[in-house]
């Protein structure tokens, strides 16, 4: 019987796959950041404790520690969770999610605690009382809401049972190139209604979902958390 003498990879092929595997790193490395979240002000969304994946190249491609981008891929999207570069310390990587375009007029109202966006409340659906869990459980007993921004997009809010220590409305007229984020945690957040908009300079990315959450105060690892898309 003839047998055939198999012959090995050549080295063309294989350097052009060692080539696409170096690249393929390269894109993984730079285009997909992980974060820990510590504190409460994305809740019910993000728990404290809680890693996320973040898609860096969401917004376009910017050259690595310059902030220039050099390729548009996308604009940022009403009701995206997204990373930025907290404006008053840009050394300071800050999340919230984004409800204000540019051009929008966003008005928020301490008293009754809604939003409104270009004259036009958003909408929103008491679910009930919120049951905080781990480093989360001092926020048990607030209001969860689910409110519909704009286009369809919608999400969860908390909203303290007590009575804001503000009274009185404010508004916002969001300049070009900028956006207005709030908090979810809406009572706990300091966002663009305390320190104004973030410049579209100083977006990292979006959020895309927890790959892990370690909480201590609630026994360690919450497997429940693993995949959650935000």
């Amino acid at each position: 019987m003839k047998i055939n003498k198999q012959r090995g990879i050549s080295t063309t092929r294989l350097v052009s796959i060692i080539a696409v595997i170096i690249v393929t790193f390269l894109v993984l490395h730079f285009a997909f950041t992980h974060y820990r979240i510590p504190s409460g002000s994305m809740m019910p969304t993000l728990l404290i404790g809680d890693f996320i994946l973040v898609n860096e190249f969401s917004y376009g491609v910017r050259l690595p520690g310059l902030n220039t981008k050099i390729i548009e891929v996308g604009k940022p999207q009403r009701g995206d969770v997204v990373v930025f570069r907290y404006p008053e310390n840009p050394s300071i990587p800050f999340m919230k999610r984004l409800v204000g375009l540019p051009g929008d007029l966003i008005e928020y109202d301490y008293a009754t605690k809604m939003l409104s966006i270009n004259n036009e409340p958003v909408v929103q659906t008491l679910v009930g009382i919120y049951v905080g869990m781990g480093s989360g459980s001092r926020m048990t007993g607030s209001k969860l809401i689910i409110e519909y921004l704009p286009g369809g997009t919608e999400h969860s809010i908390l909203v303290s049972s007590r009575e804001s220590v503000f009274s009185l409305g404010k508004e916002w007229i969001v300049p070009e190139n900028e956006y207005f984020v709030l908090g979810d945690n809406r009572d706990n957040s300091k966002d663009s209604r305390f320190w104004g908009t973030v410049p579209e300079a100083n977006l990292i990315g979006k959020v895309l979902f927890v790959w892990m959450n370690f909480d201590w105060n609630n026994g360690g690892f919450n497997w429940q958390r693993l995949g959650t898309q935000i």
